[in-house]
């Protein structure tokens, strides 16, 4: 089996980044068929900026834990993965992440074409259910894998730019006393965002306050949502959006428990801002959930979350179909799977972050990376390149 592969433009095969010594198996425009002959994970623990400290309705979030994984095939190239782990979120965590990999997906995918993310998928939702974040890392690898042995960045094997390779975000504020809200609002405003995520689902009188004090500190012009990561139930929530009526909430992301599609419905029924679903909506089925019960305007997605970025991307496209808009989620990814959301972000029309800026920010939350290049990340913008592959290159060595 062969697949045809575009040529560089000085007419040489293409060579690894990361092992420039290595070729791929190019003759005459012709790739053989290549082979995962391995998986090797790499847990890290990332502590966040103290500025950056997240508080949600699920606790104090102030240090990261990822497994980073490493797919290595019989083409000479490897690729990056990352899983975005979250025992309270997900229900992810990196030492049972490492075991499944380790144990049951790659024993699985052992020998899979890593080009061929449909039979990588089938194979995976085979042998274990759920794990999102997991079988995401291994998915975006191959994605990564293919990307540089054709010398293309994922986002051209998605489909080509429909977009900026530089992409405006929102910024994601914890669930900060309200005086703290206030100042890091302003703090916010001077490095240039726009739109602010605040977060609630805690006490409502101190979640109410909280927001009232970043609509004073940002004025009326700037865009301005909460998430309550399902800390509301469906009478809590409805009384305090409608009672923030005055601060013109431009979103209402999960306000109420996960699973409750016709709760969700009711909110966006009873109360005026947009409704966006994200806690609520992992895979496909979700997302038909949802939309059979009108549940929300738009959906939230990201590639770890949707367990990987076809996945993702199917259920954009799924929802294009059904007239809902989807924007780009996040779990505080690291620069692996950051990369990913953005080359997701710009191959698909349905992620309107023109109209719903996303939260792609997650390498500017952390003190420190693991690649020898750190991504571009400048106030709300962050850029990718058009690098093969996800365009990151790991400092496996250093990990080791």
């Amino acid at each position: 089996m062969t697949r045809k592969v575009a040529m560089p433009q000085n007419g040489k095969a293409a060579t690894s980044r990361r092992s420039p010594n290595r070729r791929f198996m190019f003759s005459q425009g012709i790739i053989a068929a290549m082979k995962i002959t391995a998986i090797e994970t790499y847990p890290v623990s990332i502590a966040l900026k103290p500025e950056y400290q997240m508080i949600t309705s699920l606790g104090v979030h102030d240090v990261s834990n990822y497994l980073l994984v490493r797919v290595l095939t019989d083409g000479g190239v490897d690729g990056a993965g990352e899983a975005t782990v979250s025992e309270k979120w997900s229900g992810e965590t990196v030492v049972g992440a490492k075991w499944l990999i380790e144990n049951v997906l790659s024993p699985m995918v052992v020998s899979c074409d890593p080009f061929d993310i449909e039979e990588l998928d089938r194979r995976m939702d085979s042998v274990c259910r759920h794990n999102w974040f997991a079988k995401s890392a291994i998915e975006m690898a191959c994605w990564d894998i293919q990307g540089k042995a054709t010398n293309k960045p994922v986002y051209e094997l998605l489909g080509g730019a429909c977009r900026s390779l530089s992409i405006r975000c929102r910024f994601s504020m914890g669930a900060y006393e309200p005086d703290r809200a206030r100042t890091r609002a302003l703090q916010l405003v001077e490095q240039g965002f726009d739109t602010i995520k605040v977060k609630t689902g805690t006490k409502p009188e101190i979640d109410l306050a909280r927001v009232r004090a970043v609509r004073e500190a940002i004025g009326p012009d700037r865009n301005l949502m909460i998430d309550a990561n399902c800390g509301w139930g469906v009478e809590t929530a409805i009384r305090c959006i409608n009672e923030l009526e005055d601060c013109n909430l431009w979103l209402v992301e999960q306000p109420t428990p996960d699973g409750d599609y016709e709760g969700l419905a009711r909110v966006r029924r009873e109360t005026r801002p947009p409704v966006m679903a994200d806690d609520i909506c992992f895979d496909m089925s979700h997302a038909r959930n949802l939309i059979h019960h009108e549940s929300c305007d738009l959906i939230s997605l990201y590639p770890g979350k949707n367990g990987g970025i076809r996945k993702a991307k199917a259920i954009a496209e799924f929802a294009a179909a059904n007239g809902v808009a989807c924007s780009i989620g996040s779990n505080l990814e690291y620069e692996i799977a950051t990369a990913a959301m953005c080359h997701l972000v710009v191959a698909t029309p349905n992620m309107k972050i023109e109209e719903y800026p996303g939260d792609i920010l997650g390498p500017a939350y952390h003190v420190n990376g693991v690649t020898k290049r750190p991504m571009k990340i400048e106030g709300p913008i962050t850029t990718i390149t058009d690098a093969p592959g996800l365009g990151v290159e790991v400092d496996w060595d250093r990990l080791k």
